[in-house]
């Protein structure tokens, strides 16, 4: 039985036990007995608290570092604080003591192999043996209470964003996000609102399968393009803090190269789309080219038959290039429908 399955059959018996807390207290408060007769009966379960003790061993808090000993020991132990035991410490080599200050601290502490952001989810996938990984931050921007958040989707969705709270986002980073995040749900046809949050759960086994192949800080756009592709992706609204230490993040550098692969990987992961959205674009210099042929014919009484038929023929290819990035859709659309009626299925 998979964990998903133990997971929802889990939460079908403590709502069971829940309902049964309720009947109970009922029953007793429709027939009160004496203070001295009257039995003791408090059967009140906390069924977060139950699931989240049964399956918080199930799942890896990795923390990937570069740098970060200012933040890294209070990270842990907030870590620590919640319950969870199994925590990584992915360390890209850094030259401030994070290693140290970290194994100190009583985790688990492997050193990355590759560049940027991917080595250290590549590194971290080939080090975990959970079915679940979740990967946060070392800067102290991110609230382990959260978790549990992601944790609560893990049986429907195989990689869950930790959604931040755009006003705690500094105003040119809000922009950059929300620029990014709206091309993403554009591209790949899948509503989100923070693809560059730095915490999200992913499924262990299913990560492993992904590429992982561009630089710097595209790590998390590259996963969540793949998951879109799959409808395995979904966000949670999480909390978000200031910033520990010195920020490693260049604004203009890093958002350039995050667009950039955005439309990479839209033209890996979902070319019909892109193909046929491009091409609609000729509607445009097609209605433009007729609107001046029409405007000359009206005005002038000079016929241009040359740029009427180009501007007819842009408005042809434009119009089903436009028809095929709707029925793209339409497909893509059928597709996750059915993937998430044969995951719930699967589950139950």
């Amino acid at each position: 039985m998979t964990l998903p399955s133990r997971l929802h059959i889990t939460r079908r018996l403590l709502s069971r036990v829940s309902s049964v807390n309720t009947k109970a207290q009922a029953v007793l408060s429709m027939e009160p007995l004496s203070a001295q007769t009257k039995p003791s009966l408090d059967l009140r379960i906390d069924t977060q608290q139950v699931i989240a003790s049964v399956f918080k061993e199930k799942v890896t808090i990795v923390i990937p570092t570069l740098n970060e000993a200012e933040a890294i020991s209070r990270v842990i132990q907030e870590v620590k604080a919640e319950g969870y035991n199994n925590i990584l410490v992915v360390d890209g080599y850094s030259v401030d003591r994070t290693d140290e200050i970290a194994f100190g601290n009583g985790v688990r502490l492997v050193y990355q192999h590759g560049i940027g952001k991917a080595g250290g989810v590549r590194t971290a996938l080939e080090s975990v043996s959970t079915p679940f990984v979740l990967f946060m931050d070392g800067d102290g921007t991110y609230d382990p209470k959260d978790i549990w958040r992601l944790l609560n989707h893990n049986d429907h969705y195989a990689h869950v964003i930790g959604a931040r709270n755009p006003k705690a986002i500094d105003p040119l980073h809000r922009f950059g996000n929300s620029l990014i995040s709206r091309l993403f749900s554009l591209l790949f046809g899948r509503q989100v609102s923070d693809v560059c949050s730095g915490m999200y759960l992913l499924e262990t086994d299913v990560a492993r399968h992904y590429s992982l192949e561009e630089p710097r800080f595209v790590a998390e756009i590259e996963l969540a393009a793949q998951s879109a592709s799959k409808d395995e992706l979904t966000e949670v609204p999480v909390s978000y803090r200031p910033r520990i230490g010195r920020t490693k993040l260049d604004a203009r550098r890093d958002g350039q190269a995050i667009l950039s692969a955005a439309f990479k990987l839209a033209w890996k992961y979902n070319p019909v789309l892109v193909c046929s959205g491009l091409g609609s674009l000729l509607v445009i210099p097609a209605l433009l080219t007729l609107s001046w042929v029409i405007l000359e014919h009206l005005t002038k009484g000079i016929w241009l038959p040359a740029w009427a038929l180009l501007g007819t023929a842009l408005l042809i290819m434009g119009t089903q290039a436009l028809t095929v990035a709707g029925v793209s859709q339409l497909t893509k659309n059928t597709e996750r429908r059915l993937a998430r009626e044969i995951r719930t299925h699967t589950a139950v």
